[in-house]
């Protein structure tokens, strides 16, 4: 069955972007392999996000194509309004249920804090993999969006690289 997992990268004060979205904080050097992103991309064939990650990703450049699904998940976003992405409305439970019948691979769910929080409330989401990146940027967009929450993570690996940022692994659920 295909799993649906969270990748990201977050600052060592737990955002996953500034205010405004930016990650230039982001923009390092990179390892060989590139943190296992190489290695994770292999095994998924859908990504998801939700509007505003949709939108600096865009304005970016970011890897929102490079898969052979795209999902936007919006609630202001017309249906026809990104021809290379399906647009969806609806709760994460419902739609995980569909995803996972669909034969392909791994589902990353890329972001935001709001996806990433509806994702797990409703106990969908398989794995958290969190990139810890060794900067401090005092102030933005927190790794789940602000609400009252006790999820019990189940670490599975963890992983040093040379330059200081540890990825972590979860089960979570």
């Amino acid at each position: 069955m295909r799993k649906i997992i969270a990748e990201l990268a977050m600052s060592v004060d737990g955002f996953i972007a500034r205010p405004n979205g930016d990650v230039d904080w982001l923009d390092r050097p990179m390892p060989k392999g590139n943190y296992g992103m190489d290695e994770f991309f292999k095994s998924v064939d859908m990504i998801v996000m939700g509007r505003a990650t949709y939108d600096v990703g865009k304005k970016l450049g970011g890897p929102l194509f490079m898969f052979p699904t795209t999902v936007i998940l919006s609630r202001s976003l017309a249906p026809d309004a990104e021809p290379k992405a399906i647009i969806e409305k609806g709760n994460a439970r419902k739609l995980a249920e569909r995803w996972r019948k669909q034969p392909g691979k791994n589902i990353w769910v890329m972001g935001g804090a709001d996806v990433f929080g509806q994702f797990l409330d409703a106990g969908v989401l398989d794995e958290l993999r969190i990139a810890v990146i060794p900067v401090v940027i005092g102030t933005g967009i927190p790794l789940f969006d602000p609400k009252r929450r006790t999820t019990q993570l189940e670490l599975i690996s963890t992983k040093k690289f040379s330059d200081g940022v540890v990825r972590l692994n979860y089960k979570a659920n």
